[in-house]
This record gives structure tokens, sequence and C-alpha cells, in this order.
């Protein structure tokens, strides 16, 4: 997980516990709070009003009527000229109660049609006592339709849901800027252990992250600089242990002619013509083999042009052996050509690596043993693999199979299989060493393959 994402897991594992319980209590608070509000009394208060004040208003109306029938209370004829009065005489009732102000007011009609008014005080105006009753449940159903407490709630949770989107975008942005400088230093040691010295980073300021950055530059450049001194110190110390091998072997081939010389100058000029011949074929095979030294440490300091075009590996092997097989008739030589193994490489060169292996191979095997060339194509390369049944190659030799350095064969120069190498490189191939079926030392020489086509035959520089 990137830093980054841990920092946002963390805000939210720190803030999402600690936010629902505030909310929880907060809700509580808003319950206990709405559960003791005035409007809640106030319903129950008007409700419970309105009942009391119509029980008296009926238990006054049939205390006043009562009284009425019995005569103790007095009342009045009245004529048709009120409203009120007007209205019940025509409405053909024989009662009706009504209230003015404090005052509850009885009409009755008798038999013989004449309308009465009675009157006693109720010691309440219910006109007053209506108009309260309506603006309490006026003011309770208004409470109601809000529902104050869900809008509390609500408001509530879209504000915290809201504070907490703001303060989570903002926390993903200072994590990305935080975490920024960190994956930038990630991906420049991931490219400086891939082995590119080169890379530098930008940016970097007085905090940590700018300090590490700064570091990581600092490093790069001296690494930079500790690996061209590295490989110039290793290109010196190569040159060198190969100068002093090369030295060592020149005094080998000096110290014989050394030794004779003087022995012709001891004998005081009684040299007869037969120590002489012998003397002379000494010198000479001495100064062979020292100019044998010189042209190939010369051909391994040189860099030959490589000149890539199709080549036919079965045709260039067929040549070469045929070339050698008269040089080591007591070496069986065999070959496995694979069918259209074509390479693209530079003939040149190719015919120096293999001249250079099957010399090799045939001096391992001997008399009497055996020397293997195949060729082949797999997944898009062309190989060619010289294998022989010699004694196989020593821990030592193996150590510094393809650096220049001194030969263990008699004649050897100790550079041919440096040059192999650098000429396979050059064709864009490799070379590699395995152990032969038979125990010896097997070269397997791979190159871009070459597509077949009609008339390369020709081309094939022979």
């Amino acid at each position: 997980m990137s830093l980054r994402n841990k920092l946002i897991v963390v805000f939210l594992a720190a803030t999402l516990a600690p936010m629902a319980v505030l909310l929880w209590v907060t809700i509580q608070l808003f319950e206990a709070s709405l559960s003791q509000a005035t409007t809640v009394e106030l319903d129950e208060m008007s409700t419970s009003l309105r009942a009391t004040g119509r029980e008296m208003y009926q238990t006054a109306r049939e205390v006043l009527k009562a009284d009425a029938a019995a005569g103790r209370v007095a009342g009045r004829k009245v004529a048709a000229d009120d409203a009120a009065v007007a209205a019940f005489a025509s409405s053909g009732e024989e009662e009706w109660f009504g209230t003015n102000g404090e005052m509850l007011e009885y009409l009755a009609r008798r038999k013989d049609g004449e309308i009465w008014r009675y009157e006693r005080k109720l010691g309440v105006a219910m006109s007053r006592l209506t108009d309260q009753f309506t603006r309490a449940r006026e003011l309770v159903d208004k409470s109601q339709k809000l529902d104050l407490r869900r809008g509390l709630t609500l408001t509530l949770l879209t504000t915290a849901a809201g504070v907490y989107l703001v303060a989570l975008t903002i926390l993903v942005l200072i994590a990305f800027r935080v975490s920024r400088p960190m994956r930038d230093l990630t991906r420049g040691l991931q490219t400086l252990a891939s082995g590119d010295l080169t890379v530098r980073l930008a940016g970097g300021g007085p905090d940590e992250a700018g300090q590490a950055i700064a570091a990581f530059n600092e490093t790069a450049a001296q690494l930079s600089e500790s690996r061209e001194e590295l490989v110039q110190l290793t290109r010196v110390a190569s040159w060198q242990t190969l100068a002093r091998k090369m030295a060592h072997e020149v005094k080998n081939s000096l110290t014989p002619i050394r030794l004779t010389m003087e022995e012709i100058g001891a004998r005081n000029g009684s040299v007869d013509a037969s120590f002489l011949r012998q003397a002379s074929q000494i010198v000479a095979d001495e100064v062979t083999t020292l100019e044998k030294r010189v042209r190939a440490f010369s051909d391994f300091a040189a860099e030959p042009p490589a000149h890539l075009r199709y080549t036919d590996l079965n045709a260039l092997i067929e040549e070469r052996v045929a070339f050698l097989r008269p040089l080591h008739p007591g070496v069986e030589y065999s070959l496995h050509l694979g069918e259209g193994a074509a390479a693209t490489a530079d003939p040149d060169l190719l015919r120096g690596v293999l001249t250079n292996l099957l010399e090799n191979a045939a001096e391992a095997a001997g008399d009497g043993g055996r020397v293997c060339t195949k060729t082949f194509v797999v997944g898009g390369r062309a190989g060619v693999a010289v294998a022989d049944s010699g004694p196989g190659l020593s821990e030592l030799a193996l150590s510094t199979l393809f650096e220049p350095s001194i030969s263990f064969k008699k004649n050897g120069m100790g550079l041919g299989l440096s040059i192999a190498r650098r000429s396979v490189l050059l064709c864009g191939g490799e070379i590699e060493h395995r152990v032969s079926e038979w125990g010896g030392a097997e070269f397997v020489v791979m190159l871009p393959a070459a597509a077949m086509e009609a008339g390369n035959a020709k081309n094939l520089d022979r």
C-alpha cells in the first residue's frame, strides 16, 4: 500500500469512530431537548383545556336548563328583533344555547310560541378561551408539520457529511503532495538499482523529503563518478595484468634466444654446422612465437568494423570444417546441420569465431577424439554449437574464460576466446560455455536469425 493510501486509511480510522459517537450523542441530545419542548406540553394542555371547557359548557347548559324549568332563574320574553332570536324563531327548534362574553344564554320556545331568554354567568369568556385554544392548536399543528426533530437530524447529518467530505478531500490532496516526493524517490532508487546512474530527481525543499531528494542526487552523482573511476581503474588493471602476462611470455621466448646466443659465443668460433642449424632453428621458432603473440595482441586491441548481412551458417560450417579437417586427421568430425539455419552477421568475423572454436575443440579432443558441430534455429535466433570429447575446462580456466589471459595450450596466445566473444557481440549475438555430452567443452553461439530468401546463397560471402 502506498504512503498516500496509508495516510487516507489512518485518517478514516482516526475520525470515523469519533464522528459516529459525536453524531449519536448529538442526536440523543436533540431527542431529549425536543421531548422537553413547549409545543408538546402545549399540545397536551390545549387538548385537556378543550375537553375541560367543553365539559364545563355542557354542565352549565344542563344546570341553566334545569333552573329555567324549575323557575330558579328569572327569564324574560324576547321579541324576534335580535338576530340570534330571529334565527332561533325561524329555525323551529325548541331550544338554543349561546355565549355572550362571560354570559351563557338559553333561548326556549314555549307551547304558546313565546320565546324566553335565560342567562347565567360562566366566569370565563368562552370566546377568548376559544381564541386561545385555536391559536394553541395552530402553533402545535405548525410545529408538527415542520417536523423539527427530523429537520434537525437531517441538518446535522448533512452538515457533518459535508464537513467530513471537505476534510477528506483536503487530506487526499495533502497526502498526494506529501507522498509525491517519496514516489519520485522510490522510482529514482529503482532506476538507480537497474544500473542507470544518470538519474536525477527534480524538486526538493527545506523539509525532510527535499533533503532526501538532495541526498539521493548527491549519492547518484558520487556513484556515477565512482563507477567511472572504477571502470578506468579496472581497465588499467586489466591492461597491466595483460602487459605482465605478455612480458612473461616475451621473457619466455627471449630466454632460449639469449641462452643460444651465449652458447654460440662461448664456443669461441668453433661452431659446427649441425649446432648452428639447431641454434638458428631455435631462434627462428622463438621469433615466430613472438610475432604470433604480438599479432594476437594487436588483433585484440583493434576494433574491426562489423558488416552485418545474410549469412548461411550451414555453408560456413561446412567450409570451416573442410578447411581444418586435413590439419587434424586423427579427429572425427560430425555435422548436424539444421534446415534454414541462417543468421544476420558479419561472415568474416564469424569465420574467425568458428575457426577458433573448431581449432580449440580439435586440440582438446586430440587423436581419436570427436568434434560435433550443430546448427539450429529457435525462437527467432540462429545457433551454432561446437562440442568436443576432450577433458573439459578446469575451474581456473572457467574463471577467466573470455578474459585475455595466458593460454594453457601449447602455442596458445590466451586471446582467442576474448576476440571470439567480442566478434559475436559485434554481430549482435552471445556466446556461452556448456559441458558437452562426452564431458568435454561445448561452446554455443546465438545470433539473430535471418529468413531464407531466394538468391541468398549467391549473396553469401565465402
